[in-house]
């Protein structure tokens, strides 16, 4: 099974979104493999962010995501990557369709509520930046029979 790196950045978690962004993902299928909330690190920030690095709005994304707290998760499901994009959104609230996260929840492009691997490879290296491999669980709901073919 595929597996996808989605985190609820510091405006989610103040908004009191946690659970409604869960819950999408819950409804949706997928299966909740990892979970975490912390406060991050600049460190952990610069790398999560790195491919950014020389771009003018760097520092300030850097500097929104170690503000607060965030949700750190892993999902996994037969096209989790692609499909969890649609739930969440475009990039910018003020473009997303009514029904996504971003659509539904966001406001303004800087303040977005939730970030998500945009490809399988990314999201490979994403998860190994915010989880260890005994933070993650393998497990199959019963469900799965009544999800998948």
């Amino acid at each position: 099974m595929e597996r996808t790196f989605i985190m609820i950045k510091p405006d989610g978690v103040q908004r009191g979104l946690v659970g409604e962004i869960i819950k999408r993902f819950e409804t949706k299928g997928f299966t909740l493999v990892g979970l975490k909330q912390l406060a991050v690190s600049r460190e952990l920030a610069e790398n999560h962010y790195g491919v950014h690095k020389e771009r003018p709005f760097f520092g300030s994304l850097v500097d929104f995501i170690t503000s607060a707290p965030v949700v750190a998760m892993v999902w996994e499901g037969d096209g989790v990557v692609a499909s969890a994009r649609k739930i969440i959104g475009a990039t910018n609230p003020l473009s997303a369709e009514p029904g996504t996260i971003r659509g539904d929840f966001g406001v303004s492009i800087g303040r977005n509520l939730i970030h998500g691997s945009d490809a399988i490879e990314t999201a490979q290296t994403e998860i190994a930046l915010w989880f260890s491999d005994n933070e993650l669980v393998s497990w199959e709901p019963t469900i799965t029979s009544w999800l998948y073919e």
